[in-house]
This record gives structure tokens, sequence and C-alpha cells, in this order.
């Protein structure tokens, strides 16, 4: 934590009181809200969203084809069955989520168009005050909190990562960033190139091929892809023995869960046998002689960045068709027809699309103060990858880079539960976390290590994540099959666990 706040406190504005505050309704947030309820009878809660209904990214994102990357029975909670295809679209995610809602009547505690824009721990009080602002009439509203839990995403939302290159202003045609989709937007005839090579520029190739003219995806390095059929032969088959669907979700999620450890395993193990297979899959549907090699071999080992899932191989479906086309290149510049490569081929563009990452938000972006200082959380460890170093009574859900980010949902849903249900057993009203005796010579760390995992994002930002140690307890360690035995046997009265009356 670093220098004094200079955040206004407003003085007579009455707060609204809650046990919890959950900021987001998105798929994180929602999760939290059925699991606080159901394992914390009694409790007085409220989420808080500064979008205008529920989903978060599912919400926000609008550009064609808007998909799942990873599956829907380890993507959707373990509480509720999934019954369709394991890669879904945005509007059947938001029509989960809501039911999520619907049968659980969460809806009243959910309030929308609430954007924070600051929130204060006093230790006097042992009291959060979170101070927001309703984006549809501007007033200013007030509440406190015993609990804050952190479930708003990890990235900006309103505006995409896009590099500046030489010359953009120089092209004549439009330029789009997926995350801030235009309604108005006309493929219809129009020469497309989009930018990247990641699962939203292989979700947009396929599902704009058929509008446009003609679609080129531009990239500057290949992507690992898993190419297969959008279905799950297991939860097919279960389904004709006439299976209850909690039991084929259940049966599903594990056979997943095990099949995407044995991958990890094999790609960390055996990484030139597992780049052979997973190229072997994107082969299948591309035309003899298609080079392969260059357009779709990355040169990093498979899991380092995000595997991304290829519904029944569309993206290499359209190119085979001729509907679309892949250049692996950089960029020289921008021209008034479309991009100079370093090559020295121009591609002729109509419209340009930079399907080139996020930008990272760390908690919101909220500012943060503890007993009038500001947090600077780059300058915290942290917790398991949820709490940090000397901000009390609030946890953060960060999901997982190697499997589905709402299995911590479940796993941390179950901790947030189980600590708030402990401190109302010992009568503490403080719980934060600190580094015990035995850490005091640990090598504190980045947020993560590079060469385990390094997506674009995060390197970007790594300046502004809280700080990891070499044990297990200070490191997000982004092994779901360790943390789903680990995370339950936590011992709450252990020396990291600071609390307070």
């Amino acid at each position: 934590m670093a220098e004094a706040t200079t955040l206004t406190r407003p003085t007579s504005q009455k707060a609204e009181h809650f046990d919890v505050l959950i900021v987001g309704a998105g798929i994180y947030g929602v999760g939290g809200a059925y699991h606080l309820q159901q394992q914390c009878p009694g409790t007085r809660f409220v989420v808080l969203d500064a979008l205008e209904s529920f989903g978060g990214t599912w919400l926000t994102h609008k550009y064609p084809g808007i998909r799942s990357d990873s599956d829907l029975y380890t993507f959707g909670y373990r509480f509720k069955p999934w019954v369709g295809a394991p890669i879904a679209t945005a509007e059947e995610i938001l029509s989960y989520m809501g039911e999520v809602i619907e049968e659980n009547d969460l809806a009243r505690h959910i309030r929308y168009k609430h954007k924070i824009t600051a929130a204060r721990w006093s230790s006097k009080d042992n009291l959060w005050t979170v101070e927001a602002v309703r984006t549809d009439t501007n007033e200013k509203l007030l509440f406190t909190a015993n609990f804050l839990w952190m479930c708003q995403g990890y990235y900006r939302h309103e505006k995409g990562y896009t590099p500046e290159w030489k010359g953009m202003d120089e092209f004549k045609g439009e330029i789009v960033h997926p995350q801030t989709w235009p309604e108005s937007i006309d493929l219809k005839d129009k020469k497309v190139v989009v930018i990247g090579s990641g699962a939203t520029a292989a979700t947009l190739v396929p599902a704009i091929a058929g509008d446009c003219g003609h679609v080129t995806l531009l990239q500057r390095s290949p992507t690992y892809f898993v190419a297969a059929r959008n279905a799950n032969d297991v939860a097919d088959m279960l389904r004709k023995l006439e299976i209850d669907e909690t039991w084929i979700h259940e049966i599903v999620r594990r056979k997943i869960l095990f099949d995407q450890a044995e991958l990890t395993k094999i790609c960390i193990d055996m990484p030139d046998f597992a780049r052979d297979e997973l190229i072997k899959g994107v082969k299948a549907f591309l035309p003899e002689g298609f080079d392969v090699a260059k357009h779709f071999t990355p040169k990093y080992r498979p899991w380092q960045q995000r595997l991304a899932f290829v519904p029944d191989g569309d993206l290499f479906q359209g190119i085979a068709s001729g509907k679309a086309s892949v250049v692996t290149d950089e960029i020289e510049r921008f021209t008034e027809k479309g991009i100079l490569l370093r090559s020295g081929q121009e591609l002729e563009a109509d419209i340009i699309i930079t399907a080139t990452g996020f930008n990272l938000s760390v908690l919101g972006d909220i500012p943060f103060t503890v007993d009038d200082k500001r947090v600077d959380f780059s300058q915290t460890v942290t917790y398991r990858g949820m709490m940090f170093t000397g901000v009390p009574n609030m946890v953060w859900v960060f999901g997982y880079f190697r499997a589905s980010w709402t299995l911590r949902v479940d796993l941390l849903g179950d901790f947030v539960c189980r600590l708030l249900n402990h401190m109302k057993a010992i009568g503490a009203k403080r719980v934060s976390v600190a580094l015990r005796p035995e850490d005091k010579d640990m090598p504190i760390l980045p947020w993560i290590d590079p060469e385990n995992f390094n997506p674009g994002y995060l390197m970007r930002s790594m300046d502004l994540m809280p700080k990891r140690g070499n044990k297990p307890e200070w490191q997000h360690t982004q092994d779901y099959w360790t943390e789903r035995s680990e995370l339950p046997k936590i011992a709450l009265d252990g020396k990291e666990f600071v609390y307070g009356r």
C-alpha cells in the first residue's frame, strides 16, 4: 500500500448496509450469489453491476458468432446441468444464466446500472464503504458492507486492445475492434481483414465468411487449436439411455476434466507429441498441400498460451472452401487501401477488424483504500490468487487459464462461504492474510511465471498485478486439479489468517 488517498468522502449521505457486497453480475457474480444464498442462509447481500442486465462478457460482446471457447459442461456451474452442445453461443449462455437467476430467485439481490467508483475500508468500523453512481440517472449512491466479493471479471469492457500501427489514420476504410462491434457495420461484398490469431479471430472468420466478399485472417504467428465435433459422445450415449441430466452433467464434467488434465500433462511432458497431434487435427480439415507448417504450427509449446476449441473445424472449413484465407506475416504499416506487410505484399481491405486482445482490469479498476491509504495491488502478495496481504474482508475471483474459468467460481464459492461461516462462529469481524514467520525470506515474484503461461494481455499488464511467492499458498497455481482437493482443506485457523474483532 502507498500514499494517502485524495478520494472525496460523502459525509451526509445515508448508506445502505449489507453483510456481503458482490461486484459484478456476470458468470462469476451470479455463481457467487447462488453459493452465498445456499451456504450462508440469512446473509443479507447485494450484487452490483454497471451494465443494464446480467451476463458480463456475454452481454457486452456483440460480434458475429460469439461463443464459448471451452465446453459448457465445465464452463457451466456444477449445480446447473448443461443440456446443449459443448460449445455454446452467447445467447445460449445468457439463457442458461437467466435460468439460474430465475430458478434461485436471485434477481431480487441484483442491481443493474450501478457503477462502483470507490471502495474504502475502515479498520475502526470493520466496514467497507462503497461509492457508486447510477449510470442512467447519474445519482450517487453509498453502500456499506462487512465483506466484498470481487466477481467483476478481468478486463475492460469499454475498450479492447489495438496496437498502434503506422499509417492507421491513412486507411480509407473502417477499423473495428470486436469488443465494440458497431450495429451499423455492413460486411456485404466487402473485403475484410481480421488481424489476430486467438479465439476471437477464429470465431469471427467463419461467422462472417459467408456474408462478406472475402475475409483474410492476418496473423503474426500461429495459435494452437483443438478442432473437433461440437458434440460429446458420452453425453449423447447417456441421454439415449435416459439417464437423469444431473447425473449426465456430473459424469461428463468429470470425464472432460480428466481428459483436460491428461492433455495438459502431455503438453508439458511430451510437447513434441502434443504438437504433432494438435496439428494433425487441423490438417484433417484442410486441403492437400496447404502450408500448415507456416500458418498453423506455433513456435511455442502447447498450452503455453490458451488452447481454443474450433467446433467442427469451421475456421478451417472456411479456408478450404475459399471463402476465407490466412496470411502469416508482420504488419509494416497501414495504407489507404489496406495493410502493407513486411514481405512487401499489400492486403487490400474495406474493413479491418483488430481481434488483437483486450486490456486487463485489476479488480475492476476501482480505487481502493484501506484506513485512508490507497491500495497499490502490485505491492501486495496474493494468497492463492484470491486474497491480498493488507486488504481485509475481500476475495477476488480469478479463474484458470488451462481450464474453464467458471470452475473456480464454484471452488471459491465454497471457500468464501466457509470463511464467512467460520468468522461468524468465532465472532470475528475482520480477516486478512499476512506472510507467516516462515515466509520471511520467501522470494517475491511476478504474478505468474511467463515460462508457464504468457498471453499478451497478461504480459502487458504484469506490473499492475499482485505479486506471488514461491510457495503454493502465495500464488495462483492455475491448477484446478490440485485446488479442488486443496481449497476445501485450507485450515482457516492457519497462521496466514489474521482475525480481528
